[in-house]
């Protein structure tokens, strides 16, 4: 069965709405910021939510309301919004655990604040005031994720419904990050890297968005069953295209440094074949220079090339090629409208195929 796309400027149209909603939000916060707060935390925070992203989420869990057959409406969007509030807290935690100094294109959260604390000369470490203060920006994003959500307009019994799955993916997400935090100590092989990727990646981008917005259109089983069959598969080619990114992006694209994954030594599911096929002379390479701080442009020039030859590379993208098409092949068998299917249709391409 071949599913027509709907247009990419529709999706962008959609984007611009949760835009809006979000800056929406973020202004009625701004009147009630605390007196003698320091307006930095609000400032940073607000730049940093509504500065780019893909905004896939929202978008998943809008698409997930429209297929259970429900209108478009605001309320809805506000809603499917939210999650990119809380999507801000898990990229700024996120980021302090991986030691990423960069996001977007522009400094990480805990880099923003290390640098304001040199340039005022303050005392202490400006690393640990750094990691300190966008820990707490994370936890704020938390909360007004949940205050968003809670106060979209929708019926008191939809956001009921929908907040059950909001709170399974809050709970896998924070489960799947210390799942990473123990497989990068222990045995790095494919099998746990792909755990880690279901848990808090795959489930959390598409599955569980999908599923809130059911959840608050009311739909029954058979509809959370159809788009965990879609977004399961889906979300882990996501996954696996942002880890080929994370090695072998453009950074002017991506906004990020191709040396973060390979200096932290993040145990993907790329590093773990490329491990497993290496011959011995390769394998001393990977122990010297995965995984090292200091590792320079010409180390990961030489381990993207030990990827290469071993055909993790390769493998990867058959990988993709398969979840992706498990995906379309569920969709076009879940009980959706056409628009809907359409729309998702192109949500999957945009999310297999990408550079950024």
């Amino acid at each position: 069965m071949t599913i027509e796309l709907v247009r990419d400027t529709d999706l962008d149209e959609l984007r611009a709405r949760c835009d809006l909603a979000l800056a929406g939000y973020l202004d009625r916060q701004d009147a009630d910021w605390p007196d003698g707060a320091p307006r930095g935390v609000f400032d940073t925070l607000r730049r940093f939510v509504l500065a780019g992203g893909k905004r896939l989420r929202p978008l998943f869990c809008y698409w997930g309301w429209r297929g259970a057959g429900e209108p478009d409406r605001p309320e809805i969007v506000s809603a499917a919004a939210a999650l990119e509030l809380f999507h801000a807290f898990a990229l700024i935690h996120d980021d302090i655990m991986d030691g990423s100094d960069q996001r977007r294109g522009e400094p990480s959260v805990h880099q923003l604040f290390a640098d304001l604390h040199t340039r005022l000369s303050w005392r202490g470490d400006p690393g640990a005031y750094g990691r300190s203060a966008a820990l707490l920006c994370g936890d704020l994003c938390a909360a007004w994720a949940d205050q968003m959500f809670h106060e979209s307009g929708l019926p008191a019994e939809r956001i009921h419904d929908g907040y059950a799955v909001y709170c399974a993916m809050r709970t896998e997400v924070i489960a799947g990050q210390y799942l990473d935090l123990v497989s990068g100590v222990g045995d790095g092989s494919v099998a746990s890297a792909l755990t880690v990727i279901r848990m808090k990646a795959a489930r959390y981008t598409v599955t569980r968005p999908l599923q809130i917005g059911a959840g608050l259109a009311g739909a029954g089983p058979e509809l959370l069953d159809a788009y965990a069959a879609f977004g399961d598969p889906l979300g882990d080619a996501f996954q696996l295209r942002d880890d080929v990114l994370g090695v072998f992006g453009d950074p002017a694209v991506t906004g990020k440094s191709v040396l973060d994954d390979l200096r932290e030594g993040k145990p993907t599911v790329m590093m773990a074949l490329a491990r497993d096929s290496a011959d011995r002379a390769q394998a001393a390479r990977l122990r010297v220079l995965f995984g090292n701080p200091q590792l320079d442009a010409e180390g990961a020039a030489e381990l993207r090339t030990i990827i290469v030859e071993t055909g993790a590379l390769d493998r990867i993208e058959q990988m993709i090629k398969v979840y992706g098409d498990a995906a379309l092949a569920a969709l076009a068998d879940a009980p959706v409208a056409a628009e809907a299917r359409a729309a998702l249709a192109a949500l999957a391409h945009s999310v297999v195929d990408r550079q950024r």
